[in-house]
């Protein structure tokens, strides 16, 4: 499998200038190079490769652009003060990569050869690795389907390839709480649906509520399940954590909320501190009626573009929840310095979560 195949490397002749790393924006420039792997029946996945960052040439039948097979990922690279480059747990990344194949009918991806080509692309474009407090190198695996056929059925060709963009935070707020409106006309998905999968198409059915709120103000909507528009369940692009009453409350999975990668960092975490947490299905009612107690303490999202992001109102039914004085809490400032802290080297990294990037 993965050790056996040979990844062909063709270095760039012409390197792209860097962009100020003092000012980066999340995902509009792109590194020099890129890996790309492609997949045909009967074959299987085959010619494994680092090429130059270039555009694809792919037939107006693919079916990628006609029934949204496609998944994808987002990790980070970290280099830290001793310039160690350090990745955060992608082995998760491609086993949930493989998780959402599953789902897409996408077949599955070696993910030691992956993890491989990973590794090799980040050494190969490490001067890309900005050192900015706050800022990372986010890398974007992705599948395709790419047979040209106007049939609804899986494809039967796939080109899978990663690509990675020095970014700095998602939101324009940084660690600085954001405004979130609950939202109550729009679904994302349903259970049975394909919210556990990382698909293009959850994220285009959250655009119409994402724009309404932006319109107010407010930088995310937090979604209730698409049943009886009631139980939370997570934000656009972050899982969604309460800490009520001393005890910190994430909604369980249910078969339409993601399984996050920093979540469930974020549970060991807690359970290694002995802070009370638990994951339950949990009402806006609750939310609410909490908040109306006083009981409300804080409230933080969680994800690989924000790593962290602390919650300071909740819009919901025209009733406005200003949480902790709309300032960041203590709890949420913990686990923010705790997980950036192990991921860029500065803290000791009890998990075994990080893993070096070397020279093979």
């Amino acid at each position: 499998m993965g050790g056996h195949k040979t990844i062909d490397i063709q270095l760039t002749t012409t390197k792209k200038e860097k962009p100020d790393f003092h000012n980066l924006g999340f995902g509009k420039v792109f590194t020099d190079h890129m890996f790309v792997m492609d997949y045909n029946e009967g074959e299987g996945w085959h010619s494994p490769s680092i090429i130059p960052y270039q555009p694809i040439s792919l037939d107006p039948a693919s079916v990628v652009f006609h029934y949204g097979q496609t998944v994808f990922e987002g990790l980070k690279a970290y280099r830290t003060k001793d310039e160690k480059i350090l990745l955060f747990r992608p082995e998760k990344n491609f086993q949930r990569l493989n998780s959402s194949n599953d789902r897409l009918c996408i077949p599955h991806i070696d993910e030691e050869l992956a993890l491989e080509g990973l590794k090799k692309l980040v050494w190969m474009d490490q001067d890309w690795i900005p050192t900015v407090e706050g800022t990372s190198l986010y890398i974007r695996p992705f599948i395709i389907s790419t047979q040209p056929y106007l049939g609804v059925s899986p494809s039967s060709q796939y080109k899978f390839m990663i690509i990675m963009s020095p970014v700095g935070s998602y939101y324009k707020e940084g660690i600085a709480p954001v405004k979130i409106a609950v939202e109550q006309e729009f679904a994302r998905t349903v259970e049975g649906g394909t919210g556990t999968a990382k698909t293009g198409g959850n994220y285009a059915a959250s655009l119409k509520a994402q724009e309404i709120a932006g319109e107010k103000g407010y930088s995310q909507v937090l979604w209730l399940d698409g049943k009886e528009k009631k139980y939370v369940e997570e934000v656009g692009s972050m899982n969604i954590f309460f800490k009520i009453n001393g005890e910190v409350v994430t909604p369980s999975l249910n078969g339409s909320i993601l399984e996050g990668i920093t979540r469930n960092s974020i549970l060991q975490l807690l359970k290694h501190w002995n802070v009370p947490v638990s994951e339950r299905r949990i009402s806006i009612d609750e939310i609410y009626e909490a908040y109306q107690k006083g009981q409300l303490e804080e409230v933080f999202g969680s994800g690989t573009a924000a790593v962290i992001s602390p919650v300071g109102e909740l819009l919901w039914n025209g009733q406005k929840m200003i949480i902790n004085n709309g300032e960041t809490g203590k709890l949420t400032t913990d686990i923010y310095n705790t997980v950036t802290g192990i991921q860029n080297g500065k803290i000791e990294d009890p998990f075994n979560w990080v893993l070096e990037v070397k020279e093979d």
